[in-house]
């Protein structure tokens, strides 16, 4: 869902200026931030298909769990961020960030699969 937002964003389906607090002031800054965004979504995406074994593990268990926990960090900032926003349509996300770093915590918590990641 994220992956598609930011898409959406990117090709301006969405108006950027209602995002990232509103505080991009031109499409350069735009491209930078989405492509960014989709970069780092692509890689959440990815160590969450390692920690269940969908795909082969890169990185080993406990590795994996530290980028979690920092998704969790970021997850539970940009919750904070979003209640604060200054537009209805960023501060309507708060639930969806917060359900995100909840689920993390969540999947965080469980042990990998057997015969998954190292």
């Amino acid at each position: 869902m994220a992956l598609a937002f930011h898409l959406l964003i990117l090709i301006k389906v969405i108006p950027y200026e209602i995002t990232w607090g509103g505080k991009l002031k031109n499409d350069k800054e735009m491209y930078v931030f989405e492509i960014l965004s989709i970069v780092v979504n692509s890689f959440f995406v990815y160590v969450l298909l390692q920690k269940g074994n969908y795909v082969k593990p890169v990185f080993g268990r406990k590795t994996l769990s530290v980028i979690l926990w920092v998704f969790f960090a970021i997850f539970t900032l940009n919750t904070i961020g979003n209640l604060f926003a200054e537009t209805t349509f960023e501060r309507s996300f708060t639930i969806v960030t917060l359900i995100n770093a909840v689920l993390i915590w969540l999947i965080n918590k469980q042990p990998a699969n057997s015969g998954g990641a190292k």
